[in-house]
This record gives C-alpha cells, structure tokens and sequence, in this order.
C-alpha cells in the first residue's frame, strides 16, 4: 500500500506541473484533500439501516479503504453494513474520480466549485451508493458461481445482520438504488449548487455503472458488447 500511495503522490505532482502552466496550481491541493481526508455522516435508509457514510474531514483515505478491505478478506470478516458502507463507500473513489475531473475543465471551475465537491455533497454520496450496489449485486451473482474468495459484499453483510434472504437484500438494494436516482434528479434541478457541466460529471458515473453492468459484470469481464461501447465513444465517436 505504501508502493502504491508513493506513485499515486508522483502523479499528482505531475499533475500540480500541468496545472501551474495554465494558472490553475491551487487545484491539484483539492485533489490531495480529496484523497487524504473524509468525514463520516450517517443516514437513516428506508429499513432503518444506518449507514455511515464519508463526506469530507477526519484521516480515512482511498488507499485505507483498500487496506482495510484486504484485512477484511484475510479474517473472513462480514461486517455490519455501517461498517461495510464505511469502508465501501469511500473504496469506489467518486470523490476522487469527480474532484480530478474538474480539473482540466478550464475556467467554469472555480475555487468555490472545488470546495463544494470536496466535502461530499448528497449527489456524489448518492452517486457513490447506486455504484456500490448495483456492483455488490453484480459481483455477488458472479463470485457465487466461480466460488472465489473475495471480500464479503454488502449482500453477505446484510444477510447475516438482519437475517434476510438473498432476494430480499436485492429487492431492498434496487429500492435504495431508486431513491438515489431521485436523489439525483432532483440535485440537478435548478437552481443548482454549481453549473450543470460540473453535476453531469457526477451523473455520468452513475450512468456508466448501468452501462457496465446492465448485461452482467462487463467490468470483469469484457465482452463484445463493452468492446463495441468503449469503441463507439473513443475510436468511433460521432463528434
């Protein structure tokens, strides 16, 4: 983990590099706060699931995510779901991927722009959950039929908390899943916090899990079909 925090630093300076040539060298930091620092804020789901979820301040960073995930796999550990959203959440990187996004958008992005997405406003905590979901579903069909070791999904975590049978967990994540898609829409609504470019970077990653995953685990494994759709939108785009 240390091998892979050090090269992600390295990246990052040679973005701070690029960014100084076109006068935007403040950005790169909201990058790195990004990555270093979450808080935790909790939600009351539907089925009185509480959940924490990051949003912005105390010491959890992407790469503890991933080492905590490891340790988790390692004791065959199937949490509670407010431990697994803890871990779960932050471990997809939305955050991130969006912060790191802005950056090369040129002058729409403003410095007030860059301190909204750090702290994790409700469109990226809801983007973060329809990801976590539909992949938790996904994967869990898969690694079901290859027996693999892998990391308990939030599917294994919410049967053994709550005693529920597998179609009920799906029933209830695809019901979570609905409500942040609203949650979505209505973030996009005018007036919005920030300019609409801006919130469909966001939006854009909860559509491209749909597109991932719509026929199976195209993340996995690629087939014809990913093959054709990351072939139509970079070899050949239409613009």
């Amino acid at each position: 983990m240390k091998l892979f925090y050090v090269a992600l630093l390295d990246v990052y300076n040679e973005i701070e590099e690029e960014m100084e040539k076109q006068g935007y060298q403040y950005r790169p930091h909201y990058a790195i706060e990004v990555l270093l620092f979450s808080r935790t804020n909790t939600i009351l789901m539907s089925t009185n699931i509480v959940i924490t979820l990051m949003n912005g301040v105390q010491m959890k960073n992407q790469v503890r995510a991933y080492f905590d995930e490891a340790k988790w796999f390692h004791k065959r550990q199937i949490s509670t779901m407010e431990e697994y959203m803890c871990i779960a959440l932050p471990s997809l990187g939305y955050s991130l991927l969006t912060t790191l996004s802005f950056m090369g958008m040129g002058e729409i992005v403003t410095k007030e722009a860059f301190d909204w997405v750090i702290n994790d406003p409700k469109i990226i905590t809801t983007s973060s959950i329809i990801a976590r979901f539909i992949d938790d579903m996904s994967s869990h069909k898969h690694l079901s039929k290859l027996k693999r070791g892998h990391v308990a999904s939030g599917i294994e975590c919410y049967m053994k908390q709550y005693g529920a049978y597998e179609e009920q967990v799906y029933n209830e994540f695809h019901y979570q899943i609905m409500n942040a898609w609203m949650d979505i829409n209505q973030e996009c609504l005018k007036p919005t916090a920030v300019p609409m470019p801006l919130l469909s970077r966001v939006l854009n990653l909860s559509r491209v899990m749909d597109v991932i995953y719509k026929e199976g685990d195209s993340y996995t494994h690629v087939g014809k079909v990913m093959k054709n759709n990351i072939g139509s939108l970079l070899i050949d785009s239409i613009v």
